[in-house]
C-alpha cells in the first residue's frame, strides 16, 4: 500500500499586529478577494514573500572585503589566457568574424 506524505503545518505561535491607512486594507482586502484567501492569509504569504526576496537580493550582493579585493584585483590585472581561452577565442572569431 503506498504511503502518502502528510505536510505538517507550522505552528502558529506569534503575532502580529499593525495600524495601516484605509486605502491599504482596502487595496489587501481586494487582492486577497481576487486570490480566493483570507486578508491575513494574503498578508502574512505577501509579507514571507518580500523578505525572502529582500534577503536573496542581499545575500547575492554582498560582498566581503577579501572577495572586493580580489574582484578589484582580477579586473585590475587579469590573469594571462590559457591554451583553452586562447582556442575559443579563435573558434569565437572564425565564426562569428574577428
Amino acid at each position: 500500500m503506498p504511503t502518502v506524505a502528510i505536510k505538517k503545518r507550522p505552528i502558529r505561535d506569534a503575532r502580529l499586529e499593525a495600524r495601516v491607512p484605509r486605502e491599504t486594507k482596502i487595496l489587501w482586502e481586494r487582492a486577497a478577494a481576487v486570490q480566493g484567501r483570507k486578508v491575513t492569509e494574503f498578508v502574512v504569504s505577501s509579507a514571507v514573500e518580500a523578505a525572502q526576496r529582500v534577503l536573496r537580493e542581499s545575500e547575492l550582493s554582498s560582498l566581503t572585503r577579501r572577495d572586493r579585493i580580489a574582484f578589484v584585483e582580477t579586473l585590475l590585472n587579469p590573469p594571462v589566457p590559457n591554451e583553452r581561452l586562447r582556442k575559443a577565442a579563435a573558434r569565437h572569431a572564425k565564426v562569428f568574424g574577428g
